[in-house]
């Protein structure tokens, strides 16, 4: 499969016509689509130019993402991420993403981490006493909900610091409920959130009267320099804000949803878990930076649960050139399209795929998966730029929260997925918190 010399055929797929989107209706159909071509399959389309190709095989996926990854831009639905984030770097391309990707970068660095944690763990803790005060009562709470608050509250306390409080109090309250009250990713949402980019504006600006660069990440994006030593320009600089807001706080509480689900599921994974936090120091009352990086069979569990959910359940990308993918020839024009949800249940690459099974990521089996097997994060220089600060969060949420607590399905209603935008609950997961 890693062939890559010239050829002319193209690769098999159905007769019949059809669009693949980011909507509920692809979902059902890829699966379809792989069934009877499990590595690659041209897909006919309806209403574009170009017949589009659905891979499935890491030594494609490689071809694509890393090894050709120049003859390859963002594709298909990211030009409706780009009426609610502008051109940040999830959905920009080329020199002007190079550039981008190089000034956020700083904002990731090792010692801004470190200083985030401490944010982290202050959140943690604050929801960690709601939910204590909700075991008293044993009474129920929707996850989805909460771990959508979690994860928003992280974000903004992470791009603005105390300038957060500034918002709420100019704006009458949190300005950016509205991603945990509106479940729809919309137009009418996009013109909301365009609202909210002065309330950004007026913070950069009295930052920057002021002359203050905080040890937060607005801080890291504003002090950031490109090659030339020039400043990220406003727009730019609000545009990585307001990405940073949706994609960073939306994929890790969407992760987090699912592995509270799954932990309440599956009891010897849990008891792990407790085993696992409970060897923290008990003076701690929220794991740190240096204690976060020694839970290792919780970030197992985190994997897993991403390799089940992945939260970017469908990407494109669209291929300038001729390229050669196997022994299958892509014209240039094409759009290619890569699940991470069907690559990360192929049997061959993950046996029994369907079994929650953490040991999955245990070092040594770890190092067995191909590079490109396990691809939530997506790879190559695209990969997620978050990535590393979604793991010390989750970490830290749950070296918090399962010290003290167990969280209890409520199985009022089944378990279905929603694949739009992101892999979400159909239904809200409800559940109630007891004390260990």
């Amino acid at each position: 499969m890693a062939n890559h010399t010239s050829s002319t055929a193209a690769p098999p797929g159905p007769a019949d016509k059809l669009d693949l989107q980011l909507d509920p209706a692809s979902f059902p159909r890829i699966a379809s689509l792989l069934r009877n071509h499990p590595d690659i399959c041209r897909v006919p389309t309806l209403s574009r130019k170009a017949d589009g190709y659905l891979l499935n095989h890491p030594d494609l996926i490689k071809r694509v993402l890393i090894d050709n990854h120049r003859n390859y831009v963002k594709g298909i639905g990211y030009e409706r991420a780009k009426l609610l984030l502008g051109n940040g770097i999830i959905v920009s391309d080329g020199d002007f993403w190079k550039q981008q990707r190089r000034m956020v970068q700083p904002a990731f660095h090792r010692d801004m981490l470190k200083t985030l944690s401490s944010t982290i763990r202050t959140i943690s803790l604050q929801w960690l006493e709601r939910w204590l005060k909700l075991a008293d009562g044993r009474q129920p709470f929707e996850l989805n909900r909460a771990m959508s608050e979690f994860g928003l509250e992280v974000m903004l306390r992470s791009l603005f610091g105390d300038d957060l409080d500034i918002m709420i109090a100019e704006a009458g309250g949190n300005p950016f409920a509205i991603f945990t009250e509106e479940h729809e990713r919309d137009l009418t949402l996009a013109v909301k959130f365009r609202a909210l980019r002065q309330l950004v504006q007026r913070v950069i600006t009295r930052r920057r009267e002021r002359g203050l660069l905080p040890p937060d990440m607005l801080g890291a994006l504003m002090g950031a320099r490109d090659l030339e030593g020039r400043p990220m320009a406003d727009k730019a600089l609000i545009d990585e804000l307001m990405t940073l807001i949706v994609a960073g706080h939306e994929t890790s509480a969407i992760t987090l949803t699912w592995m509270w689900y799954l932990l309440s599921q599956h009891p010897e994974v849990e008891a792990r878990l407790h085993r696992e936090v409970d060897a923290l120091d008990p003076a701690q009352a929220a794991p740190d930076f240096a204690a976060a990086e020694k839970l290792v069979y919780c970030k197992q569990v985190m994997f897993e649960t991403l390799r089940l959910y992945p939260p970017v359940w469908l990407f494109s990308r669209r291929a300038l050139q001729d390229d050669t993918l196997g022994e299958y020839r892509i014209p240039g024009g094409s759009d290619l399209f890569i699940s991470p949800y069907y690559l990360h249940r192929r049997e061959d690459l993950w046996p029994d795929s369907g079994r929650f099974d953490p040991e999955r990521f245990a070092e040594a089996e770890a190092r067995q998966h191909h590079r490109t097997s396990f691809i939530p994060f997506s790879a190559g220089p695209r990969k997620c730029i978050g990535d590393v600060l979604s793991i010390l969060e989750i970490q830290i949420h749950m070296g918090t929260i399962a010290r003290r607590l167990v969280l209890r399905h409520v199985p009022d209603r089944p378990i279905e997925l929603e694949p739009a935008i992101n892999l979400r609950s159909r239904h809200p997961i409800r559940m109630i918190a007891e004390t260990r």
